[in-house]
C-alpha cells in the first residue's frame, strides 16, 4: 500500500493527464473531491495534496485545463474541507477522544489561542498534519471567526502557490524531465516549517 502511494505521488502527472484524457471537464469535480476529503475527513489524510495541485497546474499550461477554474475549485475545496473538519472536530471530537486524553483539551484550546493562525497557516503545507489541525481546533473550541481568517489565508496561498508554480515551471524542460525529483523536493520542503519551529522554539528556551 505504502509502494502504491509513494508510486502514485512521484508519478501523479501522469496519472492526471490520463484522468483528463479520458473523462475530460469530470476531473475538476474529482480534483475538488480529493482536496476536500484530504483536508476534510481525519480518515483520509493519504490522499495527494501539493504534488496533486502542482501537476494540475502543469497540466493547465499545456491548455488541458482552465488554470483559474482549477486554483478557484482547489481553494474553495481546501476552505470548505477545513471548515468541515472543524466542525467535525467540535461537535464529535470530545466523544471520540479517549477520556484519559481530555485533560490535554484545555491546554489545546489555549495553544490555538495564542498560536492559531500560524497554525493552521503552517499545517496546510505539511501532509497529514494540514488533516488534523482543524480537527485539533474544533476540538480545542477555537472561536470560529479567527479560525475561518487563517482558514481562507492558508487555503487561498496554499492552493495559488501550487496551482500556479505548477502552471508557470511545471512544463519547464528541465522541471518536465526531473518531475518525481521536484515533487518529492515539495513533499520534503512541507516540512521546513516544523524544522523552523523546532529551532525557534529550542532558541527561546
Amino acid at each position: 500500500m505504502i509502494s502504491y502511494l509513494f508510486n502514485l505521488l512521484v508519478n501523479i502527472d501522469d496519472v492526471l493527464i490520463s484522468i483528463v484524457q479520458t473523462y475530460g471537464v469530470w476531473v475538476y469535480p474529482l480534483l475538488f473531491a480529493i482536496i476536500f476529503l484530504e483536508t476534510g475527513v481525519v480518515i483520509t489524510p493519504f490522499l495527494p495534496g501539493d504534488s496533486m495541485i502542482f501537476a494540475a497546474g502543469a497540466i493547465a499550461s499545456i491548455g488541458e485545463l482552465n488554470v483559474i477554474l482549477l486554483f478557484v475549485l482547489m481553494a474553495s475545496a481546501a476552505i470548505l474541507g477545513d471548515t468541515v473538519n472543524y466542525w467535525i472536530g467540535k461537535f464529535v471530537g470530545l466523544k471520540i477522544v479517549n477520556p484519559k486524553y481530555k485533560k490535554y483539551i484545555f491546554k489545546t484550546e489555549k495553544f490555538y489561542d495564542k498560536h492559531g493562525g500560524k497554525t493552521l497557516i503552517y499545517a496546510r503545507f505539511i501532509p497529514f498534519i494540514r488533516t488534523f489541525a482543524p480537527f485539533v481546533a474544533g476540538i480545542g473550541k477555537m472561536n470560529y471567526i479567527k479560525f475561518l481568517t487563517f482558514n481562507i489565508i492558508g487555503g487561498v496561498f496554499w492552493t495559488g502557490l501550487f496551482v500556479f508554480s505548477g502552471y508557470f515551471f511545471g512544463n519547464l524542460p528541465f522541471v518536465k524531465e526531473n518531475l518525481s525529483i521536484f515533487i518529492l523536493l515539495i513533499l520534503s520542503t512541507s516540512f521546513i516549517p516544523i524544522i523552523i519551529e523546532l529551532i525557534n522554539k529550542k532558541r527561546n528556551h
